[in-house]
């Protein structure tokens, strides 16, 4: 049952992508890895570089963790202007930053490399961001290039709190603003990201914040938030009243996007799985996957800001289009999707499927009885882009 495209690691348990970014040609997925086991733990960055973000190389596992901590979901960055002195203005470190975790203390901490990715080397004086706090997680940096300094997105769990802090060497960070409760807070924060989009001749930030439990179905899930980002404070301003989820399956989590992808491109991968049953799939002999990396943009429609998603433009040759209606099309072993008149929403029934037997469904638009969709199914999952991608059901259906 090993998918075809996309990515698992040869062996061992995998969870949440990390460190996503292009460098030199090559997309490079570091993820939360185990390298002693198939079940969660001993957790370290593993790495896969791609070309085509189809086709993966596994690596040697980057980040190990030590007797001080495990290495916990976070980001990487090329320091082009070497402002963290890791390495050179003619070669620039990659610099990961990363949730150091021990059993009672959480804290951020950096780690970089001088060989493009291969080896990693622990900064001395970790961590370089600690409140003394057990929850305190998974930093997103990205380079904010409107103000010259580095920005961090990193999650405060217990507190439904996104914080926002910046830093001009990456090893110094000053607090800027705070951001939630709101919206979906029936679990703890998890994996925030925040990054630019345009949309009607302006631009947008989108706010990307991931939640377990309380999915729409149960178990972990993916919400956003629409709103502005002057540099210190990031202010909602889309569906002020209203949950948005990434995705209405069950298998879609910790989504991330890449740090400087080619021709400005947004593109987000998330882990294939959820937290109420992960540990349970069968080991094959890896366990975990990544879902198909999506491309993410804004399109004002009938007065609205809509979030797009769509399969990246290099697996349109695995994309079916398709159009669904209250007849039923079944996937594969009694796996079905279908249209529901009654209720107006399309639906996806994995209870024939060997995990957590459920109908997940989506409301749509659909006076005509007819909804156009885009799948794309691989061994034991589908991904189902509804309606121009504005709505999104991703699912596991391991037979």
């Amino acid at each position: 049952m090993r998918p075809e495209f996309h990515y698992t690691p040869a062996t061992n348990w995998m969870n949440d992508p990390n460190g996503l970014l292009y460098y030199k040609g090559l997309f490079h997925l570091f993820y939360q890895y185990n390298p002693e086991g198939d079940q969660w733990g001993h957790m370290s960055w593993g790495h896969a570089t791609s070309s085509d973000l189809l086709t993966w190389t596994e690596l040697p596992v980057a980040i190990r963790d030590d007797e001080r901590a495990m290495i916990f979901s976070g980001s990487a960055v090329v320091d082009h202007q070497n402002s963290s002195g890791f390495g050179s203005i003619e070669n620039p470190p990659m610099v990961a930053i990363y949730t150091e975790h021990q059993e009672e203390h959480q804290a951020q901490g950096l780690a970089y490399s001088l060989d493009e990715g291969v080896t990693w080397t622990k900064y001395a004086n970790n961590p370089v961001l600690d409140l003394n706090k057990k929850d305190f997680r998974d930093p997103k940096v990205t380079w904010d290039s409107a103000r010259q300094h580095w920005l961090m997105a990193v999650a405060l769990p217990q507190e439904f709190i996104i914080q926002f802090y910046k830093s001009d060497d990456l090893k110094s960070w000053t607090h800027l603003s705070n951001f939630g409760p709101v919206g979906a807070v029936g679990g703890i924060w998890e994996c925030p990201d925040l990054f630019e989009l345009e949309v009607d001749g302006t631009t947008k930030w989108v706010l990307i914040v991931s939640l377990n439990p309380g999915g729409p179905v149960g178990g972990s899930a993916t919400q956003y938030f629409i709103g502005d980002f002057d540099g210190t404070t990031f202010t909602q301003t889309e569906y002020l009243d209203e949950i948005k989820w990434i995705d209405f399956g069950a298998d879609y989590y910790a989504a991330v996007s890449f740090n400087d992808a080619p021709d400005n491109r947004r593109i987000m991968i998330g882990w294939m799985s959820n937290w109420d049953y992960a540990k349970f799939i069968e080991a094959n002999p890896y366990r975990g996957q990544m879902s198909l990396p999506r491309e993410i943009s804004l399109e004002k429609i009938d007065g609205q800001i809509e979030l797009i998603q769509k399969p990246v433009r290099e697996a349109a040759h695995l994309v079916r289009d398709i159009e669904i209606t209250n007849d039923p099309i079944v996937i594969a072993g009694g796996i079905k999707m279908g249209f529901d008149p009654a209720t107006q929403t399309v639906y996806v029934d994995r209870s024939m499927s060997s995990i957590n037997s459920a109908m997940h469904s989506v409301p749509v638009k659909a006076s005509t009885g007819v909804v156009k969709a885009q799948l794309v199914v691989d061994k034991g999952s589908l991904e189902l882009f509804i309606d121009g991608g504005r709505q999104v059901i991703t699912d596991l259906f391991l037979l």
